[in-house]
């Protein structure tokens, strides 16, 4: 209070010409006190002699007498150490609404009245807090409004709200066009768009909270690329060896091709990552703008304002992650392992074989599993089955993709990746990626998969499909189905076929059983997350002359 009042004895201790406390301060008749040098000068230029606030003429021309009073007050505000000039944020510049009372130099408008119609400064708004019949004016904060609150039709202040426009109106508008409409008080309307933007907002943190973890899930997939992605290079350099006189170029072109990939797999995962920080950015900025308008107190401007910012802007053509691929660069290590176990001449028949098949869509935009069977034939595999892992009471046909159960062992080569305790085979193809393959089954069968280090002799449970943490299984005979992972048993039910597809997506840990009659029957889903290549695994287990056999596929392709 006590710097209120000595603003306002420094703004009458100026003078009105150089806007400075009173320098010699001489007094006119007219009561007006000026600068002893600023007012002769101000005369000096003239032929008529008057007061340059009140016009007031004077003739002759005055003599000037210095007012002792007014020297000693102004020396008690010098010596009172405030600053020799009112400060300028109090005065109207550029822009502002100046106070419509003041006189000389305005200052600044703080609030306006709705029934006075005028802008008043701090101090001439005094009256309206001190005097009964002003008190119960109203008044609005921002004085630059005043205007807006008046009906451009009948100049009358809005006092009304129409629901039906959604506009505010006075009451000669309710007494025209707007008489049988549904009206509110602003203040009533003001309380339910509040509990919308209070709505709003939520939603905008909401969205934020979440493309927040989508940046998360993406910085830790670039952590994810670049380790699978070193990985492939030591897995794969690591085989090279075997055959570094023929293949160091192959070995030179495969890091270049891996490298290549990372660094776009990178990029583009940076790319998606600046696109969510960007809406992030404006999400915030809508924060604050919805979080300015909740606070302000004037009803009218808050609903003008509202419906410009109560609407969300559409959000980027960015998915939303929730869950991170650890594999991407696995069937680098599955080719360079399989033209490893090639001879030299057949290197450049395998060659083409490895690729580096990470995809944006594979990795990114996960698609929904198929619907229909020419749908899943888009993913078939060409699978064969390895004689090297095949038990000596499987006989495989020449083809390699049938096997029959025999009641007498087979002349098989001794190998270590043969099955000796369990009737089993697996495929010479590791899968990734989105794979699709058919069995027909003769008798009782065993669909499986399973990682290639899977055990080969021991204990049924370190061996057999579905008995362990490294395969799955689906178990078919004339009872019906049974799955089985890590030795828990899932009895299924579902129509009984002889022909059973499997759908694989490594990516999603996806994997998918399917009886196949005249249409896609699902008969069990396993999602988790594989860790390495699976390999397709058939099982034999019970009497000689059963059969399984994994079908020949041609890719369909659905013309609309």
């Amino acid at each position: 209070m006590a710097q209120q009042v000595i603003e306002l004895d420094q703004e009458k201790l100026s003078c009105s010409i150089c806007l400075k406390l009173l320098k010699d301060p001489v007094t006119i008749p007219c009561g007006h006190s000026y600068c002893m040098t600023c007012i002769k000068n101000c005369w000096n230029e003239k032929e008529t002699h008057s007061c340059p606030r009140c016009r007031k003429t004077f003739t002759p021309r005055p003599v000037l007498v210095k007012n002792t009073i007014l020297c000693e007050l102004v020396e008690g505000v010098k010596k009172a150490g405030f600053p020799a000039t009112s400060s300028d944020h109090a005065y109207a510049g550029p822009g502002d609404v100046a106070c419509d009372f003041c006189s000389g130099r305005k200052r600044k408008a703080s609030k306006s009245c709705l029934m006075c119609r005028v802008s008043y400064c701090e101090h001439h708004l005094q009256p309206h807090y001190n005097i009964a019949p002003l008190k119960k004016h109203k008044l609005i904060n921002d004085a630059s409004k005043l205007q807006d609150n008046f009906c451009p039709r009948h100049d009358e202040v809005m006092k009304i709200f129409c629901r039906n426009d959604q506009q505010c109106i006075c009451y000669l508008c309710l007494m025209d066009e707007h008489k049988d409409h549904v009206t509110v008080s602003p203040a009533e309307e003001r309380a339910e768009k509040q509990k919308e933007l209070e709505t709003n907002r939520q939603s905008v943190q909401q969205r934020i909270q979440n493309r927040e973890k989508d940046v998360k899930v993406l910085q830790e997939e670039v952590k994810a690329i670049n380790l699978s992605a070193d990985k492939a290079l030591r897995q794969s350099e690591k085989m090279f060896k075997d055959l570094i006189s023929l293949i160091q170029k192959k070995s030179s072109e495969l890091k270049q091709k891996i490298r290549s990939k990372q660094k776009a797999e990178q990029n583009r995962v940076k790319e998606l990552q600046e696109k969510i920080e960007q809406e992030i950015r404006d999400l915030r900025r809508r924060d604050t703008e919805l979080q300015q308008l909740s606070l302000t107190e004037d009803h009218l401007h808050f609903l003008k304002s509202y419906s410009s910012l109560s609407h969300l802007s559409a959000s980027t053509n960015v998915p939303t992650y929730n869950n991170l691929t650890l594999q991407y660069f696995e069937d680098v290590t599955a080719s360079v392992s399989q033209a490893r176990d090639k001879v030299k001449a057949l290197l450049s028949e395998e060659w083409p074989k490895i690729s580096v098949g990470t995809t944006k869509s594979d990795i990114l935009l996960p698609q929904g599993e198929p619907k229909t069977r020419d749908e899943f034939l888009k993913y078939s595999c060409q699978i064969t089955l390895d004689p090297n892992t095949a038990h000596t009471l499987m006989s495989l046909s020449d083809s390699n993709r049938k096997v029959t159960l025999m009641s007498r062992n087979q002349s098989y080569p001794s190998h270590p990746d043969k099955f000796l305790d369990c009737r089993q085979v697996l495929s010479r193809e590791g899968l990734t990626g989105r794979c699709y393959w058919e069995v027909k089954c003769n008798g009782m069968v065993g669909v499986a998969v399973a990682y290639k280090d899977i055990g080969r002799r021991g204990t049924r449970e370190e061996c057999g499909f579905g008995l362990n943490d490294k395969s799955w299984a689906l178990t078919l005979s004339d009872s019906g189905y049974e799955f089985k992972h890590n030795n828990i048993p899932t009895p299924i039910s579902g129509p009984l076929s002889s022909r059973i597809g499997v759908y694989l997506d490594h990516r999603a840990g996806t994997l998918s059983f399917y009886s196949i009659t005249e249409t896609m029957n699902l008969l069990h889903r396993v999602q988790t997350r594989f860790t390495q290549p699976l390999y397709v695994g058939l099982w034999l287990p019970q009497s000689a002359g059963h059969t399984a056999e994994v079908c020949e596929l041609k890719k369909r392709i659905n013309i609309k």
